[in-house]
């Protein structure tokens, strides 16, 4: 974690990423934790994250979490261009997979 509180603690995004997913991601006030909630195809689907965070550049963050299920996702985070590339791994068939998206974000709260 930072020294500083990260700028998207207590923030709620729309993450739409490059094949359709859309997430509403909403931050911990202290940054250090994550509820994301699928929308669209996604939708219903939620839980809640502990992070891990590290600030790369001003306002740009790597940001990791790994879910219930097993998925492991990683964000760069650019909060200048509200611009995040992700990469997320799951276990698929013949093993693990991995999966590289570009998306954006939209603050909403």
């Amino acid at each position: 974690m930072t020294a500083s509180l990260p700028a998207f603690a207590g923030r709620t995004y729309v993450f739409r990423a490059d094949n359709g997913a859309a997430f509403r991601n909403t931050y911990s006030a202290d940054g250090t934790r994550l509820r994301w909630e699928g929308l669209g195809e996604s939708a219903g689907q939620w839980e809640d994250v502990r992070l891990h965070v590290a600030e790369v550049a001003p306002e740009i963050y790597f940001v990791s979490w790994t879910e219930q299920s097993g998925i492991t996702v990683s964000h760069v985070m650019d909060l200048n261009k509200l611009t995040v590339r992700a990469f997320w791994t799951f276990e698929g068939e013949g093993g693990r997979v991995g999966q590289l998206h570009t998306g954006t974000l939209e603050r909403v709260a």
